[in-house]
């Protein structure tokens, strides 16, 4: 019995668990360093503007066909919930919403481009979508079964979610009772792309939590605050669910640097493409006007109260911007909604 099939089968499990998936989003509160903290002196005119930022091309893929989002709800789900999400995905692409809108915010990505300088799709749709509401891998998940309830959700024997590496995204929602492996602490959501060991193919797929109840002073800021945060009071969610509001900002922010990088080897700034330093990195914590540091900038307040920056097809929705590579610094649905 040769020895050496073994030991490669070993060297490819230690890889796999190894892999870290992007961190496409960390908790606001807990800034790390970024370009949003590289003031110009008294002379910064742009949200997260800097100098020091390249954001680069390392000539990999990215999205330039419709991009369809294929969602695969994770636990148990409100018909109301659904629906909020659903309708985001369905404004990335809406051109008759009110401005500022998703799709003026949009705009942003599509600036990014291929080798061959085709540009990002204009359009985002949502596509087949799967229900696990019976947690078929536990209601705690690691990384790696993560991708196995991705492979359960293609591979299943009926109604199948539909296999399209060019094209295709694969959006894993986990409802407010599932733990996934750093959670709270170091992410709110990632995206990163499936292991053919694992799933049987490559596929671009992104994860994002619902906080609601493990931690949405961290994940759903700033409709909820940290209890550190003494003297700060959380504002309205536009859509009246803390935790679903809380996660459309991952939701956009993941979407776009799937887009943009969808098998971490397209656009990103720094040298280390295991930890790369994406869109959507580059802004975080920054929602408006003014915004950078510990302050999320200038939003709108609805009627009601309710606090947003951008408006979908019949909802308004709280957005992170994401960085303008061709001008060097963050912008929002303003910049080229018109």
């Amino acid at each position: 019995m040769h020895q050496f099939p073994v030991l490669l089968s070993l060297i490819a499990v230690s890889v796999l668990l190894m892999v870290t998936p992007v961190i496409g989003y960390r908790p606001w509160p807990h800034l790390k360093p970024n370009s949003s903290d590289l003031t110009l002196g008294s002379s910064k005119k742009f949200e997260g503007s800097s100098e020091f930022v390249q954001m680069r091309y390392h000539m990999g893929p990215v999205l330039t066909a419709n991009i369809t989002v294929h969602i695969v709800w994770y636990g148990r789900w409100k018909k109301s919930q659904k629906k909020i999400i659903r309708e985001f995905i369905n404004s990335i692409s809406a051109v008759d919403a009110k401005h500022p809108s998703v799709a003026g915010w949009w705009k942003t990505v599509q600036l990014y481009t291929d080798q061959t300088g085709a540009n990002i799709s204009h359009t985002v749709h949502l596509g087949e979508e799967k229900n696990d509401r019976f947690y078929s891998h536990g209601k705690k998940l690691t990384r790696l079964s993560i991708q196995s309830v991705i492979k359960s959700a293609v591979t299943a024997s009926t109604k199948p979610l539909p296999i399209n590496p060019s094209s295709g995204l694969f959006l894993l929602l986990t409802s407010d009772d599932v733990y996934v492996q750093d959670f709270c602490g170091q992410v709110c959501g990632f995206h990163y792309f499936t292991f053919p060991s694992i799933v049987g193919y490559t596929l671009p797929y992104a994860w994002v939590g619902n906080s609601a109840k493990l931690c949405p002073g961290v994940c759903a800021y700033p409709f909820a605050v940290p209890k550190y945060m003494t003297g700060f009071k959380p504002l309205k969610s536009p859509n009246g669910d803390v935790g679903v509001d809380g996660m459309i900002s991952v939701i956009g922010h993941e979407i776009a640097e799937l887009a943009t990088n969808p098998l971490v080897n397209a656009w990103y700034a720094g040298q280390d493409p295991v930890a790369p330093v994406e869109i959507a990195d580059l802004c975080e914590g920054i929602y408006g006007t003014g915004g950078g540091g510990s302050y999320t900038g200038q939003l709108l307040n609805d009627k009601d109260g309710a606090t947003f920056n951008m408006n979908g097809i019949r909802r308004r929705y709280l957005v992170q911007w994401v960085w303008n590579h061709i001008l060097n610094y963050c912008t929002g649905p303003n910049a080229l909604d018109q």
